[in-house]
């Protein structure tokens, strides 16, 4: 029986959840897991790496790498080691410069459909290491080592014993821009430009439209090829429009998703996030034909209990050509969060049924 290949898209907690459920189903499926990740970052960690060092925000990236590594202790060690993240040194340590008023050193700040995100830990701090990741270091070192984003993934995933693959969405870093309703409570119906992923991820107003520069970044070619040969397409949960919708707006990218012969998959969020209030359930999905209208969906995966009344759903699910699956895919403790485990439960009948 040969692997089935499945291509997820998105970045930050949200395609790390989705990833750690396509893990879960290993047991069950053989899968050919590859990740593609939004570059478009430029807050925190990765803000300062893009900044200083030009390059390709990292943080996203590592996420999914650590999403994907191995199970061998040794491997799980260096998956933690590039999750940690170096705190304000102490006072009066020679030559730190610190102050003892560091930034703390938490990863992230807001929802990507599964955890916190936001701007990928400190964006500041008393000396040149506070609030980085360790595995920001590592993957920006690569790359200027490598010289090639990809190679230095591939390298990054064999140090991690990673079983699947991590492509950037392009080669080359984008920025956000959002055209945003009432940005300014002072004045709720002016609509300006915000600039930046974490800006228009924590604005307080409406998003009314989003557009990447440069507006037609190049695609990242194995990213392609990795499309075209896929069995499923996985979109979401994450930021729908800082993580999920700017793959779509990748000109390249967006005609492999709408050409391949793969079926296609839309995993839902558990809760509103700022840059999508105001937004139902059903209205994400009516985001996604705005944006590509050509894309055709097969499933729309949900949990109950944050659909509520499911008519509208279904009702959006059926006007991009998909069927709406319900599954309690969140963790029990109520917070709007998906549990990997229960997540792949439900994947499992999915991703594994034939044609």
């Amino acid at each position: 029986m040969t692997a089935r290949r499945v291509v997820a898209f998105g970045g930050g907690h949200g395609l790390s959840a989705s990833l750690r459920a396509l893990r879960h189903c290993a047991p069950e499926l053989d899968l050919d897991i590859t990740a593609v990740v939004t570059v478009g970052d430029d807050g925190g960690s990765s803000g300062r790496l893009r900044a200083e060092r030009g390059g390709l925000p990292p943080g996203d990236l590592r996420q999914a790498l650590v999403a994907l590594a191995g199970d061998h202790p040794a491997t799980r060690r260096s998956a933690g080691l590039f999750q940690h993240r170096f705190a304000a040194a102490p006072v009066g340590v020679p030559g730190s410069g610190a102050t003892g008023r560091g930034l703390a050193a938490g990863d992230d700040a807001g929802r990507d459909g599964a955890a916190p995100r936001g701007t990928d830990g400190a964006s500041a701090g008393t000396d040149g290491l506070t609030g980085h990741a360790v595995g920001n270091l590592v993957l920006c070192g690569l790359m200027e080592l490598l010289g090639d984003p990809v190679a230095a993934l591939e390298h990054a995933g064999a140090m991690l014993g990673a079983v699947g693959r991590v492509l950037p969405m392009s080669r080359q870093p984008v920025g956000i821009e959002a055209r945003v309703r009432g940005a300014d409570p002072a004045a709720p119906d002016e609509v300006c430009t915000v600039s930046g992923q974490h800006q228009v991820a924590v604005t307080t107003g409406r998003v009314e439209s989003l557009r990447l520069t440069p507006s037609a970044p190049p695609a990242c070619a194995e990213a392609i090829e990795a499309i075209r040969a896929a069995d499923w397409l996985i979109f979401g949960p994450g930021s729908w429009y800082t993580s999920v919708l700017p793959h779509l707006l990748v000109p390249q990218l967006a005609d492999a998703i709408v050409s391949t012969s793969a079926r296609r998959l839309v995993t839902l969020n558990l809760a509103a996030e700022k840059e999508t209030l105001g937004l139902s359930v059903a209205d994400h999905l009516a985001a996604l034909h705005w944006y590509l209208p050509e894309l055709k969906v097969d499933l729309v995966l949900a949990d109950a209990k944050a659909v509520g009344d499911p008519e509208p759903v279904e009702r959006a699910a059926e006007s991009l050509g998909a069927r709406l699956v319900l599954a309690p895919v969140a963790v029990v403790d109520g917070t709007p969060r998906h549990d990997p485990a229960a997540l792949g439960a439900a994947l499992v009948p999915v991703l594994g049924a034939d044609r």
